[in-house]
């Protein structure tokens, strides 16, 4: 007996797809890009923890080396979370603009700091039907995160100020193994 093999959508042949939830979209895009930093931190090996309360910081980021890092055996970075659909998805050029409320962008460019902070913003295509594709074979998340540390970033808007994302500071777990192997080195990200 055959079965029926589901279609690259998940969808089994001449289904439609059942109505998505109403959950508001800010909402399923804060659920998404966590989904990715999750993704991320398991692939490079590192634990997640959320404070409570968060204080403009999302998230914790730890990683222990073999052998250890030079200025202790873990090292933890801080990271904020920011997801757009405004911005086309694959940028071209060295960098990207998103712009941060000034009380934000102040937390995050404080120096000196115990713990480093890290700005990740993900960029999501519009509709929701373009977010996720699963196979056989995969899970794909669409469409990515780039990093960016805005230590000593200045303020410069009246309420709200641009800052610049490297295109090239794709967030994965090379780029997140790396940034441990620095901050654990006595660095910065």
């Amino acid at each position: 007996m055959a079965f029926p093999r589901p279609e690259p959508s998940g969808l089994l042949p001449g289904r439609t797809a059942p109505p998505r939830g109403a959950l508001a979209t800010t909402a399923c895009m804060e659920t998404l890009q966590v989904g990715y930093l999750h993704a991320v931190a398991a692939a490079a090996g590192c634990s997640l923890a959320q404070p409570f309360p968060d204080y403009g910081i999302d998230w914790h980021i730890s990683h222990t080396a073999p052998g250890g890092h030079g200025i202790d055996d873990e090292v933890t970075i801080k990271v904020q979370l920011k997801s757009t659909y405004q911005l086309t998805p694959g940028p071209t050029g060295p960098t990207f603009s998103f712009t941060l409320d000034n009380d934000h962008l102040a937390k995050l460019a404080r120096t000196p700091v115990s713990v480093h902070k890290i700005l990740v913003v993900m960029i999501v295509p519009r509709a929701r039907d373009d977010w996720l594709r699963a196979g056989h074979d995969r899970l794909e998340l669409r469409h990515c995160c780039y990093w960016t540390n805005l230590a000593g970033h200045p303020v410069t808007g009246r309420r709200r100020t641009t800052v610049r994302i490297p295109t090239a500071r794709v967030f994965d777990d090379r780029a997140l193994c790396e940034i441990m192997t620095r901050v654990g080195a006595g660095g910065r990200p």
